[in-house]
């Protein structure tokens, strides 16, 4: 039976008509007052609003005196990702636990550093006594996220020092999330199967010589198996969505809260928050269902000129959801290329392989080539269009057999190593509360009795 109060009643349409009358601001005022919405310009270029060591995001370059877009890189604490994928893909090593020592501490650990890091989490990667039982398995969502960020809001009440923002003890409290966030996420996934879909329920203890990567694909798979390349290409991919920048919405949410002198567990919950919507980490389930919609319309995946009229189509807004977006195209910031869809895609290639689906990959790759092409087209666009590391990474979780429901958690399990360390930074540095200005385009009212109104 419907519980009402969660029902859109007449009046309630009645006074949102009022909210969207009275809360639209004309767009020209934006220019008029030279406000930058989303804190970027139409080039791309954010507002600049604090300093950090822990990232760069590079795409453009000085030629001349004069900015070009280059193709896009990355760095972590000033090495190169790619430079970081290669070596410990080289070195046959899972790589997302060195990237989160790097993101941390600003330095790569030597052998005995890395053993030790990799032991810390292994102990702290146990939940409170009863804690799936009492707080998982009681009341589950349907969005893992929210399930997310329920889970770390609770463990605010099993911490006897929740409130010490003393860097140690927030450092402790960061390391014991990073470990944390696989068991939060998955075993969230197996109480909302069971009890939702009606499907048997599996709950694993994670294994303390696993990687994160492995453990992720241990306590989600009934029998706990998975093949080395699986566990290598997830790893890459934790690896590759693990920092970008203290610009990027979750992260700013992180340090705006931080800077408020909050707790973690609620500066974290913040980041959730934002990293849920679609616009950020939830991009990569729009890929997927974009192209398995394109998928269905199609009649031959390989004729370029069918791809193009379909793309074409997206950009109309006569497919798909109808959003008038080619979902995993664009991004804030890079404009020639991704760094992280670049590295990607190579292993992208290889599972596909493993599992069968090369034509699935050749459409992907038949898009990522045509959809610029239309879009500079169609669209007045102020800078290059290229493919962001969402739209291979929806088609890795795919072949990974990761259900819907994980694709934005994993994105988390790997983002809250960047979260914390700029939370850390913030912290660090005791700057002032960050409170950004908007200027009121409202006119002055005299007021009115009630009696005089309406």
């Amino acid at each position: 039976m419907a519980n009402h109060l969660y029902e859109v009643t007449p009046e309630i349409l009645r006074l949102s008509g009022l909210c969207e009358k009275n809360g639209l601001i004309d767009a020209e005022l934006y220019n008029r007052y030279d406000v930058k919405r989303g804190l970027r310009d139409l080039n791309g270029k954010g507002v600049l609003t604090g300093l950090t060591e822990i990232s760069e995001v590079r795409s453009k370059k000085m030629v001349d005196g004069q900015e070009v877009p280059c193709r896009g890189k990355l760095y972590y604490r000033g090495y190169d990702i790619e430079e970081l994928v290669g070596g410990f893909i080289r070195e046959k090593r899972f790589g997302f636990e060195e990237a989160a020592y790097l993101l941390l501490f600003g330095e790569l650990p030597d052998r005995e550093q890395m053993q030790n890091f990799w032991d810390l989490l292994a102990n702290y990667r146990s939940l409170p006594t009863s804690f799936v039982r009492d707080i998982i398995m009681k009341a589950p969502s349907r969005d893992m996220m929210n399930t997310l960020a329920r889970s770390v809001l609770t463990l605010y009440s099993y911490d006897d020092y929740a409130d010490d923002i003393s860097i140690p003890n927030v450092l402790r409290q960061c390391l014991q999330l990073i470990a944390l966030f696989p068991l939060l996420s998955v075993y969230g996934y197996q109480a909302y199967n069971h009890y939702h879909e009606g499907q048997s329920l599996f709950i694993h203890a994670p294994l303390p010589e696993l990687s994160t990567a492995q453990n992720v694909l241990h306590l989600l798979r009934p029998d706990g198996s998975y093949t080395e390349l699986e566990a290598r290409v997830l790893d890459v991919a934790l690896v590759l969505h693990a920092e970008h920048g203290g610009g990027n919405n979750s992260t700013f949410t992180t340090r705006v809260v931080s800077s408020s002198g909050t707790d973690t567990y609620s500066a974290i919950a913040g980041a959730i928050g934002s990293l849920k919507g679609p616009r950020h980490g939830g991009a990569n389930i729009k890929v997927v269902r974009m192209i398995d919609d394109m998928k269905e319309h199609l009649r031959d995946w390989t004729d370029e000129e069918e791809i193009k009229e379909h793309l074409r189509r997206l950009l109309h807004k006569e497919a798909f959801d109808h959003s008038g977006l080619i979902y995993g195209m664009g991004h804030a910031v890079y404009s020639l290329s991704d760094p992280r869809a670049d590295i990607f895609k190579r292993f992208v290639q290889n599972l596909s392989e493993e599992k069968g689906r090369s034509e699935e990959f050749q459409l992907y790759s038949l898009v990522e080539r045509l959809a610029p092409q239309v879009i500079a087209d169609e669209r007045k666009i102020y800078k290059g269009v290229s493919a962001n590391v969402d739209f291979y990474s929806g088609f890795v979780y795919s072949m990974l057999d990761l259900p819907l429901e994980l694709y934005t958690p994993i994105f988390a399990i790997s983002r809250i190593a960047g979260w914390s360390a700029h939370r850390i930074e913030e912290l660090v540095n005791a700057g002032k509360i960050i409170r950004p200005a908007y200027r009121n385009v409202g006119e002055r009212r005299e007021y009115l009795p009630i009696r005089e109104r309406g």
